[in-house]
């Protein structure tokens, strides 16, 4: 099981076991992710990864990219014609990794195209749930219904750690 800090495809910001189960899918790299070459490792990443903890999920098993191999000037959100040019890698990169189920975080993500045999779980980007408590509420609830079906279909999960506001 070989974890890979790119896509097999050759791009970057992704990483993950080669035989991961389960794909989480973001828009493009922030300035953290760009300075590190790696996904979700800013703020966002760090509530991601708590959240994650919290609901009993380890972050190793998990293979994590984003749909859009770059950044965006000043982090904007990325046009259509920067997701239509990246979509195919990211196709290329869901081939290659066969998940059974992957997590499509925000409504960049939520784009990726679908296949019968991969079982979906959308959600808001963890950016979008730290500001928002709505969002908020519903991303974690997300992640929970993503331990669940990870339980369902056999996949490790340690035990839920209660979160403690602070």
């Amino acid at each position: 099981m070989g974890v890979s800090k790119h896509a097999l495809n050759g791009s970057r910001f992704a990483e993950g076991p080669k035989n991961a189960r389960v794909m989480l899918v973001g828009q493009n790299p922030g300035r953290e992710e760009v300075k590190q070459g790696r996904p979700f490792v800013g703020m966002a990443g760090k509530y991601l990864n708590r959240v994650l903890k919290e609901k009993g999920i380890d972050r190793k098993q998990l293979y994590l990219t984003c749909v859009v191999k770059e950044p965006t000037p000043k982090n904007r959100k990325p046009a259509s014609d920067e997701i239509n040019r990246w979509m195919p890698d990211l196709v290329r990169e869901i081939k290659e990794i066969d998940p059974w189920i992957m997590v499509l975080m925000g409504r960049v993500a939520w784009n990726t195209p679908r296949s019968e045999k991969i079982e979906y779980v959308e959600t808001y980007h963890p950016a979008a749930a730290m500001r928002f408590p709505k969002v908020r509420q519903k991303f974690e609830k997300d992640i929970e219904t993503l331990s669940r079906i990870m339980q369902r279909r056999g996949l490790s999960v340690m035990e839920q750690i209660p979160h403690v506001p602070g």
